[in-house]
């Protein structure tokens, strides 16, 4: 085992794929005693539980913080709110509690006013990771090996607890990256939020056409581009309406792209377009060469 880190009790709020895999990680590592999970469906807890993903499922948020040295919120943004209230009424005063959510500024503010004094022991964290299937059945021990996990601490945060949550993804075979939660926000409103918004109207808009042919001839760049629209639904719409601001920049920014698009091609502008789709190329093949083609959101 890694000696960056050895947690003696964790406490998952919400094992599905990313809070069940890295359940999977610290364990097949060693890097844990125990893992108690907590899930709003007691269906989906059973499993974990059946699985060997947690070691106790606990009824209640209350139950399952209860003694933790490390909690993990592994939610949709969209009910983390109410979940650090929860963490904060029983919470032991030296432990750290961190979170996996796709939006920073807002759930660090929520972690601020719900925690209070014991604020500074929240380490915002988002593994840069995932794939288009949720639920803990499809978590997997080896989703983070090789991925980038941004922390995005605020000014007061106790240094000490950062190092739990760096060594926590650390031992699982992330690279640990630091930045602010404005900038994360910003970024992955680009290369995370936009597509993922993009992808789910495209197959909606398909799906409403009136004919019944058109996903039958699908092919690998249909489904390649469109895989992301089977994420988590609530999951998506929570991340959409956390980083609203920052989003609709995006959209808007690509709506008058997409009006460029369509007045070159009406136009007949082949110099143009050929120019675009080269940039477009050269750009994307130096970014993300063809072996890391699997980089998930």
């Amino acid at each position: 085992m890694s000696s960056l880190i050895k947690i003696d009790r964790i406490a998952i709020i919400g094992v599905g794929l990313i809070g069940g895999s890295l359940a999977l990680a610290l364990k097949q590592v060693g890097a844990v005693n125990k893992i108690i999970g907590y899930c709003r469906s007691r269906e989906s807890g059973q499993l974990a539980l059946d699985l060997g993903v947690i070691d106790h499922l606990a009824s209640t948020v209350d139950e399952a913080v209860t003694q933790a040295d490390v909690v993990v919120l592994a939610t949709p943004v969209g009910v983390m709110p109410s979940l650090l209230e929860a963490v904060a009424r029983n919470m032991n005063p030296t432990a750290v509690v961190t979170d996996v959510g796709s939006v920073k500024e807002s759930i660090s503010k929520a972690a601020d006013h719900a925690l209070g004094e014991h604020g500074h022991r929240f380490v915002p964290a988002h593994p840069v990771a995932g794939a288009e299937y949720s639920g803990v059945s499809a978590a997997k021990a080896d989703l983070f090996r090789g991925k980038r996990v941004i922390l995005t601490p605020q000014r007061d945060t106790d240094s000490q607890a950062c190092a739990v949550v760096q060594g926590m993804w650390q031992v699982v075979g992330a690279e640990v990256i630091e930045m602010s939660a404005k900038q994360h926000d910003e970024i992955l409103s680009a290369t995370s939020h936009l597509p993922h918004v993009l992808a789910f109207a495209l197959v909606d808009w398909l799906a409403q056409q009136d004919r019944g042919d058109l996903f039958d001839f699908a092919a690998g760049g249909f489904y390649d581009f469109t895989r992301i629209a089977s994420s988590d639904p609530a999951m998506w719409r929570d991340i959409c309406l956390a980083n609203k601001q920052q989003l609709l920049l995006r959209l808007r920014n690509f709506q008058q792209v997409i009006g460029e698009m369509a007045s070159l091609i009406d136009s007949g502008s082949a110099d143009e377009l050929m120019q675009i789709f080269e940039r477009a190329k050269a750009a994307r093949d130096l970014a993300l060469p063809r072996s890391d083609s699997t980089r998930s959101k």
